[in-house]
């Protein structure tokens, strides 16, 4: 059984969303308090987080940045604001996988929630960043080393840390060297079919994978393609 912690100081919310998952099947905890929800990560290590923006104690991003920040890889799904685009480009820059805006309908969240657990079932890590098994074959692009199985990218023999995300989008393009995608294509093929988010999250993800490759040289490996997409060079 999946364990889903909701990080959420409105008591009707987490009493709806709670009541909502456990007849869905999750084992679902909760935390009123961002501190308080950092502590649970930590000692209940959920599968998946739900995590409010404005939070008493310590708030959303900070929380979604020190995670990240501590290798937790967790799945994070914020909770924004209607209409904030501002906020969900922060909280996937601080390493959110999606967000729900508020006031959110049921399904929508089942929905997000289950694309989102599908994909890290798939990639077959848990929260907690684990020992890798030993590899059966690698992607080079120059001085990148891509090693699908073991979830490790590597340039100049340093290893450099993803979010999952991150690394199958780096994964997809370079396995399609040369291939030019646009936005929706990429949402398709990396998030799924039944990703309901923004084109924007592959901009913000197109981002954080430049910032971390090649430190000085953002465009050394990613072209941007202007009116079309993205590629490896």
């Amino acid at each position: 059984m999946k364990k889903i912690l909701i990080i959420e100081d409105e008591p009707s919310i987490r009493e709806l969303v709670n009541y909502n998952l456990k007849v869905n099947g999750y084992e679902v905890l909760e935390a009123g308090d961002g501190n308080v929800g950092m502590d649970m990560v930590y000692s209940e290590k959920p599968d998946l987080i739900l995590l409010d923006i404005m939070l008493p104690g310590k708030d959303g991003f900070e929380i979604c940045r020190e995670l990240r920040n501590a290798g937790i890889k967790t799945p994070i799904i914020m909770l924004t604001a209607k209409n904030e685009e501002t906020d969900k480009v922060r909280g996937l820059d601080f390493g959110a996988d999606d967000y729900i805006s508020k006031p959110f309908g049921i399904r929508e969240m089942m929905a997000r929630i289950k694309a989102v657990l599908r994909r890290y079932d798939v990639a077959d890590i848990p929260g907690i960043s684990p020992e890798t098994e030993t590899n059966s074959h690698t992607i080079t692009v120059g001085d990148l080393v891509i090693d699908p199985d073991r979830y490790v990218v590597t340039e100049g023999g340093k290893e450099i840390e993803f979010t999952l995300k991150e690394f199958e989008l780096l994964r997809f393009l370079a396995e399609n060297r040369g291939h030019v995608f646009t936005r929706d294509e990429i949402l398709d093929k990396v998030w799924g079919i039944d990703y309901v988010g923004e084109t924007r999250t592959v901009d913000v993800h197109i981002r954080h994978l430049r910032k971390k490759l090649s430190q000085g040289d953002e465009d050394k490996y990613i072209e941007t393609i202007r009116g079309k997409g993205y590629k490896i060079k």
